[in-house]
């Protein structure tokens, strides 16, 4: 798999999905297919300039693998520079830098043979799992689903309509159920916030965590993590559970990220490769391995700098590193060697990593 890159890509079409959020598709030429060919559950980072600044954003893809389309979702948020300009003056015509496919949350994802994946989601956390959902109900026909999806009121909720479809088009396959916390509904188990314990009881009403095949949680990060926890106490093996995160906070690292503080300075000596081409950089105290190549003129991906969106992953390849919080890899990809570079900082005198290696 080639280093992910950025390209200029015009807007097909923009689309109003609820009061406070849009859908953007994009043309994408001939020459650029293969590259822009995605996986279900992946997310695309765009970037543009807002006021003379340069604004990176990643957003989801909501569309199926055989869909024939390249479409993101984008809630606004209060304050949010970039989905303040997408759902109020971005048109379509306009072209945006896009960043090629990355993302693995649904790479486990079983193509075929059936089984019973249940989905949570919350806001505009449905975006990665609708992609997902798509692709297995057009490739898989054994395939059972069940989508608990967590929303303020029935007029929040994005994708209604092509939701309602896919049920009334997979009866029997795709079971859909709304969590509303601001409008009544009759039964009183689907009324309230998505938290943790309400996400226990739904899968007891399953048979329990072991009955089901794969669990996917996208949502705010302290639901998540927490509703992970409760998951794996009630049996559901942890390669099973799948997370996506839309958010971070102040709350301690995942499992599996490396806080230590290094004792790095002025002497560390980085080689960062990128493109297919390696460049000796010396990295200044404090600074992360993102920092620094910026600092050097490189452009290298990232976009949340917060150790949430694995944009700026990439593979230890000499020395070593800490990361200061990591919210997104798994256990098994820290201990092949992989780091976030918005958060990663050398242990030693010497660090070289490799965007390449993805």
């Amino acid at each position: 798999m080639s280093a992910p890159r950025f390209h200029t890509l015009t807007i097909r079409d923009i689309r109003r999905e609820t009061p406070d959020a849009v859908s953007i598709a994009f043309e994408v030429p001939s020459e650029l297919q293969q590259a822009f060919a995605f996986e279900q559950g992946q997310y695309l980072t765009l970037r543009t300039q807002i006021d003379g600044e340069e604004i990176r954003r990643s957003y989801s893809i909501c569309a199926g693998e055989d869909d024939g389309e390249l479409r993101v979702a984008v809630k606004e948020v209060a304050g949010g520079a970039f989905s303040t300009f997408a759902n109020h003056a971005l048109q379509p015509g306009a072209a945006l830098d896009v960043m090629t496919p990355m993302g693995r949350f649904g790479a486990t994802t079983r193509q075929a043979g059936g089984g019973h994946s249940v989905f949570f989601a919350c806001g505009s956390g449905i975006t990665p799992i609708l992609s997902i959902i798509r692709t297995r109900l057009a490739r898989d026909p054994d395939a059972r689903l069940t989508l608990f999806y967590g929303n303020r009121n029935s007029g929040s909720i994005l994708f209604r309509e092509a939701l309602e479809d896919l049920k009334d088009r997979h009866l029997g396959r795709l079971a859909l159920h709304h969590i509303l916390s601001r409008e009544a509904q009759d039964i009183d188990l689907l009324n309230g916030r998505m938290t943790p314990e309400k996400i226990a009881l739904l899968v007891r009403t399953l048979g329990g965590a072991r009955a089901i095949d794969d669990i996917y949680l996208c949502g705010p990060e302290e639901m998540t993590r927490a509703a992970r926890s409760v998951l794996e106490e009630m049996g559901a093996e942890p390669s099973r559970i799948h997370v996506e995160l839309f958010s971070t906070g102040a709350a301690p690292p995942r499992s599996g990220a490396r806080t230590v503080v290094p004792e790095a300075d002025n002497g560390v000596s980085l080689t960062v490769t990128h493109d297919g081409q390696s460049h000796s950089l010396m990295l200044h105290e404090g600074e992360t391995v993102l920092e620094a190549a910026e600092r050097a003129g490189l452009d290298v991906p990232y976009s949340c700098r917060g150790g949430m969106c694995c944009t700026c992953r990439a593979k230890v390849t000499e020395g070593s590193a800490s990361m200061d919080l990591n919210f997104s890899l798994e256990p098994w990809e820290v201990e092949a060697g992989y780091v976030l570079t918005c958060q990663c900082r050398p242990t030693g005198a010497a660090l070289a990593v490799d965007y390449d290696q993805v």
